[in-house]
C-alpha cells in the first residue's frame, strides 16, 4: 500500500463504554465502539467482549558456548484437551507487573522459572497475541546464560507454580519445534526467529 492510499484512509474510532463483566484471576471487559469505514461513514455501535490480563514477556536464554537453551515444563489447563497430556514445554515467560519493565520481567522470570541469571538481553520482538479478543501484548527477549550447571524444580508457592527445568541443545529445541512438541505460540515464535537469526548470522 502506497503512503498516499494510506493516508487517504479515516482511522478514526470511539469507545462509548466499558463495563467489566467478570472479575477474577483475568478480568472480562465489555466494550461498545464505534469505527471508521473503509468505504466511507462509520460502523454502528460494535460491542465485544475482551479478555484482560495485561501484557506477557517470553525469554530465549542460550548458552552459546555450550549451544544450549532453557526450556521450562509446566501444566497448562488450556492444554488439557491434547491427546497426551496438557504439561507443555515452553520458553520462560511471565507477566509484567505495572511498576516493571518488560526487561526486568524478563530477567526476573529467568531467575524465578530457571534458577539462571540473564547478559546480554536484547528485545528481539514483539506482537499482539490476538488482538480480535485480547489486549495482551507479548514482548519476546534473548538472552545468554550459564546453562552447565542448573537444574531441578523452580517456580513460586504463591503462584502455585512447579515448573521443570530442560537444558537442551539447540537442535534438540528445532526438532520439537518441527515435531510440534513445542506448541505454544510464545514458543513457536522464539524459536523461528532464533533459527531465522542464526541463519542469517552463520
Amino acid at each position: 500500500m502506497s503512503d498516499s492510499t494510506n493516508n487517504k484512509i479515516n482511522r478514526e474510532w470511539k469507545i462509548a463504554s466499558t463495563d467489566v463483566v467478570y472479575n477474577g484471576f483475568y478480568n472480562i471487559e465489555k466494550t461498545v465502539f464505534t469505527h471508521a469505514l473503509f468505504n466511507g461513514g462509520t460502523s454502528g455501535l460494535v460491542d465485544r467482549e475482551q479478555f484482560v490480563r495485561g501484557n506477557v514477556v517470553g525469554v530465549l536464554a542460550h548458552d552459546p558456548a555450550l549451544d544450549k537453551l532453557a526450556l521450562v515444563e509446566q501444566f497448562r489447563l488450556g492444554a488439557r484437551n491434547r491427546a497426551d497430556h496438557p504439561w507443555l514445554i515452553e520458553v520462560i515467560a511471565g507477566m509484567i507487573e505495572p511498576s516493571e519493565s518488560a526487561q526486568d520481567v524478563a530477567v526476573r522470570e529467568a531467575y524465578e522459572e530457571a534458577g539462571i541469571t540473564l547478559t546480554n538481553v536484547k528485545e528481539v520482538m514483539r506482537y499482539l497475541a490476538s488482538p480480535g479478543s485480547t489486549s495482551e501484548e507479548v514482548y519476546i527477549f534473548y538472552g545468554q546464560a550459564d546453562l552447565s550447571q542448573v537444574s531441578g524444580v523452580f517456580g513460586l508457592d504463591e503462584e502455585s507454580e512447579d515448573i521443570l527445568l530442560h537444558v537442551v541443545d539447540t537442535s534438540e529445541a528445532f526438532h520439537m519445534l518441527d515435531e510440534g512438541i513445542i506448541c505454544n505460540a510464545i514458543s513457536i515464535i522464539a524459536l523461528q526467529w532464533f533459527r531465522h537469526f542464526r541463519t542469517q548470522n552463520a
